[in-house]
């Protein structure tokens, strides 16, 4: 691992963000961005936000972003936002708004610096 960085506590769905994030395993840093830059799925505004952040800790460390590629990409279940909506008979339907936590970590490919 060269860099890593972290997005926590996000309005979205881990499933939805994992169907997006499929895309981009095991790809190069600069090819992943591109890639999430032409999906139309509303987890890509935060994975490539994350996705930057981490290639701008590498560059910090003497890294080039053309060297690197996407090691390893989580996205881990935060904490649900519980909820209540009124329900036919005087009931209460319950919503269970999900966070998601997203870790992206990069690493050197075989050639070096």
């Amino acid at each position: 691992m060269i860099a890593k960085a972290e997005g926590k506590f996000l309005r979205l769905s881990p499933s939805k963000v994992r169907l997006v994030m499929d895309l981009i395993r095991a790809k190069d840093a600069l090819e992943a961005e591109a890639i999430l830059r032409t999906v139309d799925k509303r987890p890509k505004e935060y994975l490539i936000k994350i996705l930057r952040s981490a290639i701008a800790n590498a560059k910090v460390k003497g890294f080039t972003a053309d060297k690197l590629y996407v090691s390893k990409i989580v996205a881990n279940p935060g904490p649900v936002w519980k909820r209540f909506k009124a329900a036919a008979f005087g009931r209460a339907a319950s919503i269970r708004k999900r966070t998601v936590h997203i870790k992206v970590e990069l690493d050197l490919k075989e050639g070096g610096r």
